[in-house]
């Protein structure tokens, strides 16, 4: 046994609430430094900052990545995956997606020797809930959250961590409570209560209302009133607006039958899962849906057909490189692409699909048609009321995400936002992370905190068991610059305009997409030079 396990101590306290072990002599870390360690059976992430040494655990609230292969900078740690952050000294989530905070351990130092103490009731359990308050019955307002998805839970929560007393209701047209839908194109057949990002209990626990299958139809900004497609009218003091987008449907004639499925919802996904058995299948549409779907069907179904607007996938996002690297992967599996064309009709017999005509004569056999086309957004009942919206019909709101009506605040896909790290401009971006990162902000601003939103977006594609990371906002960019090479499955394009990086994508090269995103967060510029240079030490990774 090494000297350091060797100094394994137990609390002797009856119930052995604590297990404590020396990790490391005092000299061991350097500020900004981090590292993994061993407590008992706990995975646990030594820091030092400041001077002085912190512990947290070491995995991801989110999917359980190791924190200490990420980004350490100033009082947080970004996760190398999908650029979740926490604040070191408290373990709480800064950044989403993760929503879960992480525990803290107690460290103390003893005969230059680092001692980290974990209470035995957490091993195992690498997540805390952030304390939360509950209903105040004196506290006369409602905060009314339209719309049931991760813009909507993080207000809920973020209030209730706040000490907010009022009453929280959160109206859902689904059936189902708030789940990842990020999910929904990878793991296709999962049960519904496998995707939920809290359970009954906790929305009971913590007071907040839950209305499923309701819809809003229209709202009177003015009175202070919601009407609801059941009839009733529902006053609230303040309202968050989180409807989201709904899926495109194909404009052309067949588009309505049986067996033409749109993803959406678990149940959608597992109806796609099911259907594709043994089928050929067509899929329209070649961004993040459609080649994800491609991607998870392609052991089950007889045949693959995927069908683009553009040359090459991703085109418009991930570039031409990367569109074309993942239209090769599929390719070598069998998947036969239609680029360049649309849908011009989809035939069928007995409402069930048989064959789709494409614009350009092209006549494909088909058991099953997916589209994935784009999104339209959940905005008509604000049609009629004096919330301003873009020509698309996006919500317009400010840094705070306030509309343009006092106590009307929007948030998640609806939204047209300034981007921070866009120098302002005003975008539209339908991911997940950026939809909490919203609705966090618009707690804040519910409760009268001017906190301003500065989120780097960040995402993920997993296409046959790779995953492409992707930070920033790179549309408009002007180079790319490539370290490593696409061929070989591990690569890092960094996506520059007026000679700054602005985004960066990256496979297999685990921490970098992380590092550039923690740069954007921070405000610090990454030159064209930086990006160039064969030192890529700055990108804490290894040559390509």
């Amino acid at each position: 046994m090494s000297e350091e396990r060797s100094d394994l101590k137990v609390s002797l306290d009856q119930e052995e609430e604590e297990v404590t072990e020396a990790v490391c002599v005092e000299s061991h870390l350097k500020d900004g430094e981090m590292m993994e360690v061993e407590v008992g059976q706990h995975n646990v992430l030594l820091v030092r900052c400041d001077g002085v040494y912190s512990a947290i655990s070491n995995q991801c609230t989110h999917y359980g990545a190791a924190l200490s292969k990420g980004v350490l900078s100033g009082h947080r740690v970004r996760c190398p995956w999908h650029g979740s952050c926490f604040n070191v000294k408290t373990g709480d989530v800064e950044e989403y997606p993760g929503i879960d905070c992480l525990p803290c351990h107690k460290v103390k130092i003893e005969n230059s020797k680092v001692y980290v103490s974990v209470k035995r009731k957490i091993q195992g359990q690498p997540k805390r809930l952030k304390w939360m308050g509950e209903r105040d019955e004196g506290v006369i307002q409602t905060v009314m959250l339209l719309g049931g998805g991760a813009a909507s839970l993080i207000c809920a929560e973020t209030l209730r961590q706040e000490n907010y007393g009022g009453r929280i209701i959160m109206v859902s047209r689904d059936d189902l409570l708030p789940y990842d839908k990020t999910r929904l194109s990878k793991v296709m057949n999962a049960e519904s209560d496998s995707l939920l990002m809290r359970r009954m209990e906790f929305f009971h626990r913590y007071d907040i209302e839950v209305w499923l299958k309701k819809e809003a139809l229209s709202i009177d900004t003015n009175k202070k009133t919601v009407t609801f497609d059941d009839g009733l009218i529902q006053s609230y003091d303040q309202i968050l607006i989180a409807t989201g987008c709904r899926a495109k449907c194909l404009d052309c004639p067949g588009a309505d039958l049986d067996n033409v499925f749109m993803l959406e919802t678990p149940e959608d996904a597992r109806s796609i899962h099911y259907a594709c058995i043994g089928c050929r299948t067509v899929i329209v549409g070649t961004s993040f849906v459609g080649m994800e779907v491609a991607g998870y069907m392609i052991d089950m179904a007889s045949s693959i057909t995927i069908i683009g607007a553009t040359e090459l996938p991703y085109q418009g996002t991930l570039g031409r490189e990367i569109g074309k690297l993942t239209m090769t992967m599929l390719e070598e599996r069998g998947v036969v692409f239609h680029m360049n064309d649309a849908i011009a009709e989809v035939r069928g017999e007995n409402r069930r699909v048989k064959a789709v005509k494409l614009r350009s004569g092209t006549i494909l056999e088909a058991d099953v048609l997916i589209v994935g086309i784009g999104v339209n957004p959940n905005s008509e009942f604000l049609k009629r009321s004096p919330i301003r919206m873009d020509s698309k019909n996006y919500v317009i709101v400010d840094k705070y995400m306030r509309t343009n009506i006092r106590d009307v605040y929007c948030a998640g896909d609806l939204t047209s936002f300034p981007l921070k790290i866009a120098k302002g401009q005003r975008v539209n971006i339908g991911h997940w992370q950026v939809a909490q990162a919203h609705g966090r902000i618009a707690a804040f601003s519910m409760l009268h905190r001017e906190v301003e939103l500065n989120t780097v977006p960040f995402y993920w594609t997993v296409l046959l068991g790779r995953t492409i990371r992707y930070a920033g906002y790179g549309e408009g960019y002007t180079e790319m610059v490539l370290k490593g090479k696409f061929e070989n499955m591990k690569f890092l394009a960094l996506y520059l305009k007026h000679d700054e990086v602005v985004a960066a994508a990256g496979l297999n090269v685990e921490p970098a997409v992380s590092v550039v995103a923690e740069r954007l967060a921070e405000g610090r510029m990454i030159t064209k030079a930086e990006a160039k240079s064969d030192d890529l030490s700055w990108l804490k990774i290894e040559p390509l």
